[in-house]
């Protein structure tokens, strides 16, 4: 039995990341631990706040998971929180954790990002249920965040599994009433250590014996979901259609379908109860499935032999919508278009002040090939910068650079350099710069350090100076952790001062040898202290060559009518990065106050 108290105590209006801290906090976790990333970043932030759970931002997901399984096993409730791209990296520590098993609840938030608002995929992860064999619950909007947090963590412990609570970007971002129940007092449980080597030190004899175990669990799963109150039912006195659906698509479902249409909900996404789907098909004339993403859900119903539509009506691709699902339906939708040609065009840049600028101007008029990584610093793909030509996941710069380096030759050879920032450089970069030591490579790696994980919203990092609970840590000294593990040559570069940076870079990347730029300066928007006075422009000077235009910051305005270029002081933050461009030295440079030298 579930230990979740169903008294409704208060409502508050919450989005889905906060039910779910506010889950965590009222389920008793007493360990989280996450890396951050959209949608999912704002739950260990929020969680925080209570100052009742331990939280901690991990280098990577792994560790993070790992953090919470060592948590788990001594008895403590944990949660880990991460996107779906996340779990990829999370996913060796979980399928052993499903082998093992739990002891205290241990619940992974996973967050899905269907239509990529910020993901470089849209990997359907309900995927990992059945891959991970772990158990899997859907909520689709708050209110059912908060409780199906809580109900993952009596579920974990009840049937001895680690649980995903997977989300995606509609629920984790929007807003609704949570009914938030009685929290749990779990003040009389206390953490110890648990010798028991058969469960959970997997070596291949435990394992063995550990499989059947979790196999023998599945199956009382699928029995449990068979009436679990997660998968709802709302059969209508019409049987000519029923829709079967779950998450985010459940409500835009109910925006558009007719009344005496039947619908089945399902919370539980693994195991799915082939009861449970047996008797809602069984029961209307035609059935529909409406899901986002992957036909998960319309796979299992076709294999236990009936005929549905799913993703013939609504496609394999992006986020549903009320208007998607009743196109889909082919019935009318009252929803209102947004004249798109009404807007106006406003392509992603850095920021004003981002020290990346400086390093992809140098980077482009030395006509590397950029391997780059995930962060903000993607951006400089885009024009006038141009400045990212492969980029595949978090981690992989320098990996493809190494490898890039291996088949060419000659001129081609010189102009692969790698470029990551550093959260990322911590989160997994570390392991490829050990690889091009180990494997002699003579590549060139620029560690964009602005000191923190800037793209997702300026969290901290073991670079960073202060953990997420606030308090003061070490910093990583990036120049002694790439020579620790064996790179000779290692270099600190101003990104603001370009001038000195292309002497650096260009000297680094002609040498035979490994080498590691770090190009070190803060995030303008997490240091303010490090704004200057903004720059003016002598128009007398100006001659409109347009040459400083392709920093591509957004300060640097064209007057078309005057034909010269005007600085938009609002946004200037007097990086400087645009007053070597100038031929004629137009720029008017006020006397400098916070920048010093790195």
């Amino acid at each position: 039995m579930t230990q979740t108290t169903v008294e409704y105590a208060e409502k508050v209006l919450l989005s889905g990341n906060e039910a779910i801290a506010m889950a965590a906090v009222d389920a008793g976790v007493k360990l989280a631990s996450g890396y951050p990333g959209t949608p999912s970043t704002e739950i260990l932030e929020n969680l925080a706040k209570y100052r009742a759970v331990y939280c901690e931002w991990a280098p990577n997901e792994k560790v993070a998971l790992e953090v919470c399984i060592g948590a788990s096993f001594a008895g403590a409730r944990a949660l880990s929180t991460m996107k779906h791209v996340g779990l990829n990296v999370a996913a060796d520590p979980l399928f052993t954790a499903a082998y093992t098993g739990v002891r205290g609840g241990l619940v992974v938030i996973c967050a899905d990002d269907p239509g990529m608002h910020s993901s470089q995929n849209e990997q359907d992860n309900r995927h990992y249920g059945p891959a991970a064999k772990v158990l899997i619950l859907e909520p689709s909007d708050s209110d059912e965040a908060y409780h199906f947090t809580r109900m993952a963590f009596d579920l974990s412990e009840e049937f001895d599994i680690p649980v995903i609570v997977r989300t995606t970007t509609r629920v984790n971002h929007g807003k609704g009433v949570v009914h938030r129940a009685a929290p749990l007092d779990l003040s009389g449980r206390h953490c110890s250590l648990e010798v028991n080597p058969q469960k959970y030190v997997m070596i291949p004899a435990f394992a063995r014996a550990r499989h059947v175990v979790l196999e023998e669990t599945l199956n009382k799963l699928r029995l449990h979901a068979a009436e679990s109150e997660l998968n709802r039912t709302d059969m209508k006195n019409d049987r000519s259609v029923g829709v079967i659906t779950s998450g985010a698509s459940y409500q835009y479902v109910m925006e558009v379908i007719p009344e005496n249409w039947s619908v089945l909900k399902l919370g539980m996404i693994h195991p799915l109860s082939d009861d449970v789907l047996s008797r809602f098909c069984s029961s209307v004339e035609r059935v529909i499935v409406v899901e986002e993403l992957d036909p998960y859900i319309e796979t299992a119903v076709k294999a236990l032999g009936f005929k549905c539509d799913g993703k013939n009506l609504f496609g394999l691709q992006g986020e549903l919508n009320p208007d998607l699902v009743a196109k889909g339906f082919g019935i009318p939708s009252s929803s209102t278009t947004i004249p798109a040609k009404a807007l106006p065009p406003r392509p992603p840049v850095l920021c004003p002040g981002c020290p990346h600028r400086g390093t992809f101007t140098v980077l482009k008029k030395l006509k590397t090939f950029v391997s780059g990584d995930i962060g903000c610093y993607t951006l400089g793909v885009n024009k006038p910068l141009d400045g990212i030509h492969a980029c595949v996941c978090m981690g992989a710069s320098l990996g493809m650079a190494h490898g890039m380096g291996h088949v060419l030759s000659g001129a081609e050879k010189k102009k692969v350099v790698a470029v990551i920032g550093d959260s990322t450089f911590l989160h997994t970069g570390i392991n490829s710069l050990i690889n091009m030591v180990y494997n002699k490579s003579t590549g060139t790696v620029f560690i964009l350090d602005n000191r923190t994980t800037a793209m997702t919203g300026q969290q901290e990092n073991p670079g960073y100076g202060t953990t997420l609970m606030g308090e003061a840590t070490n910093n990583v000294d990036m120049v002694a952790l790439c020579r620790a593990v064996g790179v000779e040559h290692v270099y600190k570069g101003n990104p603001f001062d370009t001038v000195k940076l292309h002497e650096l870079a260009k000297r680094e990347i002609e040498r035979d040898e490994l080498s590691v730029v770090i190009v070190e300066k803060e995030c303008v928007l997490a240091f303010r202290e490090i704004i200057e006075e903004p720059l003016t422009i002598d128009a007398l000077k100006c001659i409109g060559c347009k040459a400083c235009l392709k920093v591509g910051c957004p300060a640097l305005v064209w007057d078309g009518a005057g034909k010269k270029v005007t600085v938009d002081i609002t946004l200037c933050t007097g990086c400087d990065v645009c007053v070597p461009e100038c031929p004629v030295d137009a720029f008017i440079v006020p006397e400098k106050k916070n920048r010093g030298e790195v």
